[in-house]
């Protein structure tokens, strides 16, 4: 793992985009990683655009600070890319991860964009498959964890059900419902 692993979430409040940071820097700290995982706060309601952050490292995290030049991008509503720069500070080697139902090569010509790998996996059908709502949060959670390679894809799932079995104890089949939509993401996902 490089020295210090940057990631933006961009979403609008609702969809989950702190939770799956959360869940993400979650399971990446049972593996023994160093990790910070935090929103932006601010003005934020429902259907806001919002932000999230994980940092990543094998190493103890000194910064505390906004992340401006993250190495992946996930976006969990591609209606922002109307009006949020999402591949803003990405690097020519980053990756570019988008909930939508387009091809990657269609979300490059879209936003312009020259470098940096581009995905795409239709996490909100998957997840109004899977759980019954649009919720795209955790199919991204398996799309980024496809994606990077950075974590154990079975050992985040299985971290993932720990967390989502406390907070869900009352309601398994919202545990299952976002299991499934967390494989569904990560065996779909499509990359250029």
């Amino acid at each position: 793992m490089k020295k210090i692993i940057e990631i933006r979430w961009h979403g609008r409040g609702g969809q989950g985009a702190k939770t799956a940071a959360l869940l993400f820097g979650d399971a990446a700290l049972s593996l023994g990683k160093y990790i910070q995982a935090f929103p932006e706060y601010g003005p934020e309601r429902m259907g806001a655009p919002v932000q999230s952050f994980n940092r990543l490292s094998d190493d103890p995290i000194t910064v505390h600070c906004g992340i401006t030049d993250p190495r992946i991008v996930v976006v969990l509503d591609p209606t922002l890319m109307a009006t949020v720069n999402v591949a803003q500070g990405l690097p020519e080697d980053g990756s570019l991860i988008v909930n939508t139902s387009k091809s990657p090569k269609e979300i490059r010509q879209e936003i312009g964009l020259k470098g940096a790998r581009v995905f795409t996996v239709d996490a909100s059908a998957i997840s109004r498959e899977k759980i019954g709502r649009n919720i795209p949060n955790t199919p991204m959670l398996g799309a980024l964890v496809k994606v990077s390679g950075i974590l154990d894809f079975n050992e985040m799932l299985k971290n993932t059900e720990e967390k989502l079995k406390k907070k869900f104890a009352h309601k398994p089949e919202i545990v299952k419902g976002n299991l499934e939509a967390i494989k569904a993401a990560h065996e779909s996902v499509k990359g250029e």
